[in-house]
């Protein structure tokens, strides 16, 4: 895996080992970043919930992101974050080594607020997080801002926002909300 685009294009990334984490593939997340749009990302303050390996939120920030939260609950993945945090030298990063919806919960809670939301649960786990998610995503979202929901390729996302667009790539579907 490596970074598609900006100040770190071509740097390779690390992912975590075993199968509990699938990370984005290069030309998913490219799509994705061509979804969002050129420009959108640059001085975004971006959320990465069910982070992995982090390569969609170390992608934003290598587009030019000013911030970027990292939310994964498993422990190799979030050393895997933090080691290519490292190798990049990417400042304005966090990671919280948690559930997902328990950081998801909090950031409601004290009115936290991201320009851009990357939501990729493990697909098997998405219909039954769903209804836990549209309780606090649409808080989350400042104005004028992108969730990006990757799922499966048979599965449709519904959430209580306005959906921009939704594509498949292969086995994975991107859901562009706004």
């Amino acid at each position: 895996m490596r970074i598609i685009a900006g100040s770190r294009k071509g740097a390779r990334i690390f992912a975590p080992k075993g199968r509990e984490t699938r990370p984005t593939g290069d030309r998913v997340r490219e799509a994705a970043f061509n979804l969002i749009g050129p420009g959108f990302v640059e001085g975004a303050k971006v959320l990465d919930l069910f982070a992995g390996s982090g390569a969609m939120g170390l992608e934003a920030l290598s587009r030019g992101a000013s911030h970027a939260t990292f939310v994964e609950s498993d422990r190799d993945a979030c050393r895997a974050i933090n080691r290519n945090l490292d190798k990049l030298e990417l400042e304005g990063a966090t990671v919280l080594c948690q559930d997902a919806l328990t950081a998801l919960r909090a950031d409601a809670r004290i009115g936290t607020r991201y320009d851009l939301v990357l939501v990729d649960p493990p697909y098997r786990r998405f219909s039954s997080l769903q209804n836990a998610l549209i309780q606090h995503l649409p808080e989350i979202l400042a104005p004028g801002g992108l969730l990006l929901v990757e799922t499966a390729a048979k599965e449709e996302p519904e959430l209580p926002l306005e959906k921009r667009t939704s594509r498949r790539y292969g086995a994975a579907r991107l859901t562009l909300f706004e």
